[in-house]
């Protein structure tokens, strides 16, 4: 049984090209933790990443286990995404990384369900804590019509694909509904040299 690629089977929703796209997306299942804070230096955010992950790999690998999740099938796992906002009252000039929110997730295919999610909990409760697994939800999004871009180098050079990618959706006759965005890391920020990352960056449009 060949393993499913999310790279080859669902390159609209995770372009690789570096030419901004505008598409509408399905409903979607994502494994999420919620949080706020800068995420620089903050081992709380990093734990969170470890969890999705470890909780990730604990259903793909569960039918080599000899447990049988009804549907399951092979597949490669999906890349950690963000959803990065501010708080609604927020005043400060420029951006204080303190106040972010966020919402990190791993989207998970169609056969994780509630009971599925619960059993992966229970498997996954040797190498994560109570307090650790709490945190998880099994979350769906549905974020209709929006705009992106591959971003390669650090995160802090964003606003220069932001930019380029503004000016893509206003000619098509589209406009940001908000200023918060997603970010999906193709590359292991923790592992791969700030010039040398990619990042696709999503944003919610409407038209002008």
């Amino acid at each position: 049984m060949s393993t499913y690629s999310w790279r080859t089977s669902e390159k609209e929703i995770y372009p690789t090209k570096k030419a901004p796209s505008i598409v509408t997306l399905p409903r979607q299942r994502f494994l999420a933790i919620k949080g706020q804070g800068d995420p620089n230096d903050n081992a709380a955010f990093s734990a969170a990443i470890q969890t999705l992950y470890t909780l990730s790999y604990t259903i793909k690998m569960a039918p080599r286990k000899g447990i049988d999740f009804p549907g399951a099938f092979d597949y490669g796992v999906y890349p950690l995404e963000g959803f990065w906002t501010l708080p609604a009252d927020y005043q400060a000039v420029g951006l204080d990384k303190s106040q972010l929110l966020y919402t990190i997730m791993i989207k998970q295919p169609d056969f994780v369900t509630a009971a599925v999610f619960a059993e992966a909990q229970a498997l996954a409760a040797k190498k994560l804590t109570p307090a650790e697994l709490a945190q998880v939800a099994l979350i769906e999004r549905d974020e209709g019509l929006v705009g992106m871009i591959l971003h390669q180098g650090a995160f802090d050079d964003e606003p220069a694909s932001f930019a380029r990618l503004g000016a893509f959706v206003e000619q098509a006759g589209y406009q940001r509904t908000s200023k918060a965005h997603k970010e999906i890391y193709l590359s292991d920020f923790r592992r791969v040299a700030p010039e040398k990352r990619k990042t696709i960056l999503r944003v919610s449009l409407a038209p002008l």
